[in-house]
């Protein structure tokens, strides 16, 4: 029965997946200025791809067809530029002649002046128009950026200078596209990472609690030493794909200073970024970074670096003298390129100054208020309403004395759990609106089914509430209605858990938390079968063995 939830689940996050993964979809308009793919490595150095034309010159409003072709490619920017200023905005518009294969972009304010992909599906000609602005420079050069995977890419790729049919023949040297950016030296890690300075010269993240990197290969390990005017860096954890953690002003995801280590084949390479939110992580230079060091051994991928505490030059990098709750995050990632992380980061109980003094913390995976949330919900479910459908079911005939207040016995325990039942649900139900400050857009179908099942757990109270006397000829009708919407919350509660017991804010063990569940309405379903058989029975004055 957990498979709905599983289903849903993997379906959520492929969408997420493919949604932010190297911007399949080709709305890569933060790259327009630089045209460089937020990718984090190092581009290509030969271009094995060409733009041509199929005219040398142009007039103010003329048009001109732009090839862009070569091996198979998946992603590509196209744009103009002024060849005396080929980093300046983009000249001209294009018109589009595949819409399949292709589409505009605006960049600097300017609609239709850069062309990109459409999708990741392997392509090896791109033909577009280029229509050229009445305010036209002389000279006009082509730049194309090309992706064949996640880690292969040409920057700025040169194509043919164009120039007006009056001006004078351009000669300045193509070599003025300005130099592609270079990563820092990284070396190889001689040993594993040890736990034995934490609380006394280094501050340190471990989960679980007190674990050792050096002995504990499942060990999650964040630690910061402090030199002078710098800190150094360490992070280990099992080599999934990746690991990473954040500086965060509050527990969520959104402007935040992240740094990342990530796997690629047998090398590891940090890579500092800017959270904006639940979307891919914008890549920084690397620039701020100093010492980076990594290994990999025995399933466990540790990496190392060094940065200033404090780093004014460095846009989106946090100063480290103050407070923040601290994420600590792993994932899986193929060819370099990152995905969701696979389970709920580990976030500090409190904000934390790694600048200052030695500690050992730890964090958790959960909120509290979602662990209540989802208990509170468990025992109203499947304990106190299962139970008290029962009594009403099966124990009239064995409690049918009056109680308190002249009612029967079963009735009294019947109306208890009942109202027991719509407590708990009315009390879990506003936890997860506490905690997320509002609703959840990422929790899938549970919160929806919550909501219905409130409904109908204060629906249920209320119609009890004006139930009809015994002989009244409408409590046939209640008694259908008060069934039929009983059965309706408790099936939608079950299938409501199920989907959420997949959420990552509970972190619940796997396959355990499956079972469980199941063992419960194994347990209702078999317990309620073997009372019917039990009862028929009865009814028919046969032993009951």
């Amino acid at each position: 029965m957990a498979v709905p939830g599983f289903t849903l689940s993997v379906f959520i996050l492929l969408l997420h997946i493919s949604s932010v993964a190297n911007y399949p979809n080709g709305k890569v308009t933060e790259s327009c200025h630089g045209m460089i793919p937020e990718h984090g490595h190092i581009p290509q150095s030969h271009p094995v791809h060409n733009i041509s034309v199929n005219q040398m010159t142009f007039r103010p409003g003329s048009q001109l067809k732009v090839t862009l072709s070569g091996s198979q490619f998946k992603g590509f920017l196209l744009e103009a530029r002024d060849v005396k200023d080929l980093s300046g905005p983009p000249i001209g518009s294009f018109t589009l002649i595949d819409r399949e294969m292709s589409q505009l972009l605006t960049c600097e304010d300017k609609q239709g002046s850069a062309v990109s992909h459409t999708s990741s599906s392997k392509k090896k000609v791109i033909e577009v128009y280029w229509n050229a602005p009445s305010n036209a420079p002389d000279h006009i050069q082509f730049l194309a950026t090309v992706v064949v995977k996640y880690k292969i890419y040409w920057v700025k790729i040169p194509g043919p200078i164009i120039s007006q049919q009056d001006a004078l023949p351009f000669t300045t040297p193509r070599a003025t596209i300005p130099p592609l950016p270079t990563l820092p030296p990284v070396f190889h890690l001689k040993k594993s990472f040890s736990a034995s300075d934490c609380g006394k010269k280094k501050f340190c993240i471990r989960s679980p609690l007190n674990c050792d990197p050096e002995k504990e290969p499942a060990c999650f390990f964040l630690s910061f030493t402090r030199d002078d005017q710098s800190l150094m860096v360490e992070m280990s954890g099992p080599s999934r794909g990746y690991l990473s953690f954040a500086f965060s002003h509050d527990r969520w995801m959104g402007d935040d200073d992240a740094y990342m280590c990530i796997r690629e084949d047998q090398a590891v390479h940090t890579q500092p970024s800017h959270l904006t939110g639940r979307s891919h992580p914008v890549m920084n230079s690397g620039d701020a970074l100093e010492d980076m060091a990594w290994r990999l051994a025995d399933g466990v991928m540790q990496c190392s670096f060094r940065r200033n505490i404090s780093l004014p030059g460095f846009k989106n990098r946090f100063d480290l003298n103050t407070s923040y709750y601290i994420f600590l995050a792993d994932g899986v990632a193929d060819d370099g390129r990152i995905y969701k992380h696979s389970q709920q980061p580990l976030i500090t109980y409190k904000k934390h100054n790694v600048s200052d003094y030695p500690k050992n913390i730890g964090g958790s995976r959960s909120s509290l208020l979602l662990k209540v949330h989802g208990a509170l919900m468990f025992v109203a479910w499947m304990t106190t309403a299962s139970i008290g459908v029962l009594i009403a079911r099966f124990f009239k005939p064995v409690w049918p004395k009056a109680f308190l207040f002249g009612e029967a016995a079963w009735f009294q325990m019947h109306r208890m759990l009942m109202l027991t039942t719509s407590a708990l649900t009315c009390i879990a139900f506003f936890l997860p609106f506490i905690y997320r400050g509002g609703w959840s857009w990422h929790a899938g179908y549970h919160p929806y089914l919550g909501c219905l099942v409130m409904t109908l757990a204060v629906l249920q109270p209320l119609l009890a509430a004006f139930r009809p006397s015994l002989h009244s000829p409408r409590r046939q009708i209640f008694n259908w209605t008060h069934w039929s919407m009983g059965t309706a919350a408790r099936i939608i509660a079950v299938a409501t858990m199920f989907l959420g017991m997949d959420l990552p804010g509970l972190n619940l063990p796997d396959p355990q938390k499956t079972f469980a569940m199941i063992g419960f309405v194994v347990w209702h379903v078999g317990t309620e079968i073997v009372l019917e058989i039990h009862a028929y029975r009865l009814t028919r004055k046969e032993p009951c063995i």
